[in-house]
């Protein structure tokens, strides 16, 4: 520090040189460019992965009054709340030593645990003994970790307080909302989610000075958490015309990239469809996919993708689906699954392609349906993101290991027409189907089928797919990421239950596809038929008796 100047009739310090002289190392000290920057600066063993870069590139933004409402959310423990609300305030009030800013959690004990780092580190780098120096003093008269201000001339302070607690005193320069949502119960409580909805509006709002910034960081838990609510309201002032309203900037870095290029998506941090995000924590792949099977599709989309569905979806209701608990097939020796007595009903596959000539955009979904007696079971599923020779492999091993499904629906758009062309010497039965209306409205139109319980999925402990995943997909739908689960299924009720109940009756319906769809017999000299009831449903020929051993007369051999 330079030497105090005083007065020659005083041995009192000038206030204004002791404010020359706070000021001094502001001036002289090395800028930071992001809160990044700084953390590492001051502690060496900061990670920089490329979701907080993004974090920061935001935080910079607000700073530089580019934006003044910011959602982020993100996997838990990967680093947002240490980047924002420990390093990213402290990198502001560098910036402005004048800054009010007020750190709010779900409990004090949280709030307070930030705030006293924030004071930790402006306490520990002054300067002395080759520390970086901050520039920053804290006051010697408020120094508690809920509350504390910068020496003077500075005029910033950081207050910490829990979701219901009070805001009083000076307006707020700058607001931080630090995991708002304790758990999954609270998420879920309506009151809870009621009194953090509340507490923002009546009690943290109104505090914030003109222009005041605001930060909420979280992972996601529930469609009505606090940034859900900010969200909606955002959504309704539009709606309803408001002029001046608060407009707020998601970033969301989920743990899986999952988005649709055909639809204009993209990915804040430029990964491919299914690439993992570089974990803080040092998680590989394996690990991420380890805890992706662990965990619930529910809350997986929610904590890890920070895309919570609803507990009532736009069309198709959560509270809608029934499910099965005894599996209607049985497993042969050569692995292939039968349904028994399959006379009594009709099995067919139905098919949702990607989209041609794009390998790692959306996902392929092949599904097997059970119809029986005015009711519909599904029964198993395929789903990933396949290229076009993978396609082909989980349609030929699909078929074998159903093969009493005789017919193959397949959308006749994206993918479909090349897939069919390219099988047709090797699977039969495959038909394409040209879909009518909009998405929205083919899901309307079955609706009904699944409100009513003629729609049965099997329960987890016997499901051969993840139907938990189909159901939080469902439920999200339209809004969701993906649909192709429920195109596929739309595709089969449509032919299963609708043909029917329009009074075409399926078994008519099927048989007038397939000889539509295959111009030749299949009684080769391969030796391809396709039977039913011991009849080729082709050629007629009755099935000699001499079948191999586990193989059903009722197949496709």
């Amino acid at each position: 520090m330079s030497p105090v100047v005083t007065s020659e009739r005083s041995p009192r310090p000038n206030p204004f040189a002791l404010a020359a002289d706070l000021l001094r190392p502001q001036a002289e000290r090395l800028e930071y460019a992001t809160p990044g920057e700084l953390a590492r600066a001051i502690n060496p063993q900061t990670i920089q992965t490329p979701a907080l870069e993004q974090i920061d590139h935001a935080l910079v933004d607000v700073a530089d009054g580019a934006c003044n409402r910011l959602i982020i959310s993100m996997p838990p423990q990967e680093g947002k709340s240490s980047r924002v609300t420990h390093y990213g305030v402290l990198w502001m009030l560098r910036r402005n030593p004048n800054l009010r800013v007020v750190v709010i959690s779900y409990g004090a004990d949280i709030a307070r645990r930030w705030s006293y780092l924030i004071r930790a580190d402006i306490s520990a780098h002054n300067g002395v003994d080759g520390s970086v120096d901050l520039g920053l003093r804290v006051s010697q008269d408020s120094r508690a970790a809920g509350h504390w201000t910068l020496a003077a001339p500075a005029r910033g302070s950081v207050d910490a307080m829990g979701l219901y607690g009070s805001i009083t005193g000076m307006p707020v320069d700058l607001l931080v909302i630090d995991d708002p949502v304790k758990d999954f119960r609270a998420a879920d409580s309506l009151l809870l989610s009621e009194q953090a909805w509340q507490t923002y509006m009546s009690v943290a709002r109104p505090r914030l000075a003109p222009g005041a910034p605001v930060i909420v960081i979280l992972t996601r838990w529930h469609e009505n958490d606090l940034a859900g609510r900010l969200l909606q309201k955002q959504a309704d002032d539009e709606a309803a015309g408001v002029e001046h309203f608060d407009r707020w900037r998601v970033l969301n870095i989920p743990a899986q990239a999952d988005y649709d290029p055909q639809r204009g998506q993209s990915d804040p941090l430029g990964r491919l469809p299914g690439e993992f995000m570089v974990s803080a924590r040092g998680r590989t792949n394996v690990q991420w996919e380890a805890t992706k099977s662990a965990t619930a599709p529910r809350i997986w989309t929610a904590l890890y993708q920070g895309r919570p569905s609803p507990d009532r979806g736009d069309i198709l209701e959560r509270q809608w689906w029934r499910r099965y608990e005894t599996p209607v097939w049985s497993v042969r020796p050569d692995g292939s699954h039968r349904i028994e007595e399959a006379e009594a009903g009709q099995l067919i596959q139905s098919w949702d392609m990607a989209f041609k000539g794009v390998n790692t955009s959306d996902f392929v979904v092949g599904q097997v349906w059970l119809a029986k007696a005015g009711r519909a079971w599904l029964v198993d599923q395929v789903r990933g993101r396949m290229d076009f020779t993978t396609t082909l492999t989980a349609v030929e091993r699909l078929t074998e290991k159903w093969p009493q499904a005789a017919l193959k629906l397949i959308e006749d758009k994206a993918n479909g027409p090349a897939v069919m062309s390219a099988l047709r010497s090797k699977v039969s039965g495959m038909v394409g189907v040209n879909p009518v209306g909009g998405k929205p409205a083919r899901a309307r139109g079955v609706s009904p089928f699944i409100e009513s319980g003629d729609v049965l999925l099997p329960a987890s402990d016997i499901a051969l797919f993840d139907v938990e995943g189909l159901i939080e997909e469902a439920t999200a739908f339209p809004n969701a990421a993906h649909d192709d689960q429920v195109d596929a299924m739309s595709q089969a009720l449509e032919r299963l239950l609708l043909s029917a109940a329009s009074g075409a009756g399926f078994a008519a319906w099927e048989q007038q596809q397939i000889d539509q769809a295959l111009s030749r017999c299949q009684s080769a000299p391969d030796g391809r038929h396709m039977r039913r009831g011991g009849y080729c449903l082709y050629c007629g020929e009755r099935e000699e008796p001499s079948a191999s051993p586990g193989e059903s007369r009722d197949s496709a051999a």
